[in-house]
């Protein structure tokens, strides 16, 4: 479909051009190509006709789509083609959509770039001919790999372009210019919308190979405390030195972070993942003790809850990305706990069963021993939980006693049926059968004067 897409780019700015104006390819598609990176969005900027020139060729060349009409941005059906005309905007307010948008085809092309974000994604690349306009510098920067904004007045308009720039960072692995990271610092992000704050954090986690670049970059230009307190809470408290030389427990998260990036596939929930692996440890700012001269943080992992989950509301509505992430959270010590101690089969089986990720809780173990100065698991533990894992996989694909058994066994549904059969999973996970943990659990319901 990306070749239909160009091919119709083509025969739009083919169009255009009769009629006087000129048709670019804007915005990530350059910077990606000039990348090597595949990018399957199609981006055009058509100027020097009007846009009701422009609405007629769309109407010839196919079914068009009014995506955002009063500001001149269409599509057409069947295709992934964003057409847009040249605009000029100016902030009505401090949030990122406090923006009046006047559509002006006339604009020119070096002042339509001067509206972007960043010199990478000025770039503009005449459809027609392939030749490259480029304003600002930015095939310098992208040779350089150098983040920097494109125009001091419009970059503070929109207090996204603050999170963007560390999202990119992390992404492409560029560094953000110094002028940049000053002009950053100025920026009031608190009117930003929680959608978009986890938009780039979801970006930043899921496309970047080191997404500590991402908090990295917001502590440097001190907008990590306004945005993120329990994080930036972690800053300077120390753990002990024998088991974190990696220092305090903020260098531990980012350590853990870029960690889980390499993990993060096998989990059920890869952003929740990555999340967990984020606030696995928030609880050790509020519990942080000195006992006898060695440093402790008892419960943190149950302490932190209510932290996590203020943090996450902050970020989302979605419930059940809140309980996951509190789920792995409140048990991220435990695989590693049962595995130095070689727990029975029944305690990691049980483990497993309160965990809404197995899989993920055991990645998370892993990251969380490789966030500790790169320590990683011992063979020996790693083989425990990979082997436990296996087998408590093939326990829950086995035959349960269900509620349907226990009224085939002549018991009246009731209240009590919980109780049963909660009782019959912990027989399940100690790995008893069906068929005798059907017996068993009909002796406990007689014991119970549940059934005669």
């Amino acid at each position: 479909m990306s070749g239909d897409n160009i091919f119709m780019a083509k025969k739009i700015a083919e169009l255009v051009s009769g009629l006087g104006g000129k048709t670019y390819y804007v915005g990530g598609m350059v910077r990606d190509e000039l990348l090597g990176i595949e990018n399957k969005d199609v981006d055009i900027e058509v100027h020097g006709i009007t846009p009701e020139q422009l609405e007629g060729i769309l109407d010839s060349v196919g079914e068009k789509l009014k995506i955002g009409a009063s500001f001149g941005i269409f599509g057409l059906r069947g295709y992934d083609i964003d057409i847009a005309m040249p605009r000029r905007e100016r902030a009505t307010g401090r949030g990122h959509r406090d923006f009046e948008v006047f559509v002006d085809p006339f604009l020119g092309a070096e002042k339509a770039a001067m509206r972007r974000d960043f010199t990478i994604n000025a770039l503009m690349k005449d459809v027609i001919t392939g030749e490259i306009a480029d304003f600002f510098g930015g095939i310098r920067d992208l040779n350089n790999g150098i983040l920097r904004h494109v125009n001091d007045s419009t970059f503070v308009e929109d207090p996204l372009r603050a999170l963007r720039a560390c999202q990119f960072a992390a992404r492409f692995n560029f560094e953000i210019a110094p002028e940049t990271v000053e002009i950053i610092k100025t920026m009031s992000l608190d009117a930003l919308a929680k959608e978009r704050v986890l938009g780039e954090l979801k970006k930043a986690f899921l496309k970047a190979e080191k997404p500590s670049v991402f908090f990295e970059y917001l502590k440097k230009a001190e907008q990590l405390g306004p945005l993120f307190p329990e994080l930036y809470a972690l800053i300077g408290v120390e753990q002990p030195a024998n088991r974190h030389p990696e220092g305090d427990v903020f260098n531990h998260t980012m350590l853990v972070l870029d960690a889980a990036a390499k993990l993060k596939n096998g989990a059920r929930n890869p952003f929740g993942f990555m999340l967990s692996a984020l606030c696995h440890d928030f609880g050790k700012a509020v519990t942080q003790k000195n006992e006898n001269g060695k440093i402790t943080f008892h419960s943190h992992e149950t302490e932190g809850l209510p932290l996590i989950k203020s943090f996450l509301r902050r970020l989302t509505d979605e419930t059940e990305l809140i309980k996951y992430v509190l789920n792995l959270c409140e048990l991220h010590m435990r695989p590693n706990q049962l595995a130095a101690f070689k727990s029975s089969r029944k305690a990691l089986n049980k483990l497993f069963y309160e965990s809404a990720d197995p899989e993920a809780l055991v990645l998370l173990a892993e990251a969380d021993a490789l966030g500790c100065g790169g320590r990683e698991i011992s063979p020996e533990n790693r083989e425990y939980l990979i082997k436990g894992l296996e087998a408590y996989n093939k326990t829950m694909a086995k035959p349960c006693v269900l509620g349907a058994d226990l009224i085939k066994a002549g018991l009246t549904p009731g209240v009590y049926f919980s109780e049963l059969l909660e009782y019959a999973t912990k027989l399940r996970l100690a790995g008893i059968e069906k068929e005798n943990a059907l017996k068993q659990t009909l002796a406990y319901a007689k014991s119970k004067g549940y059934y005669n």
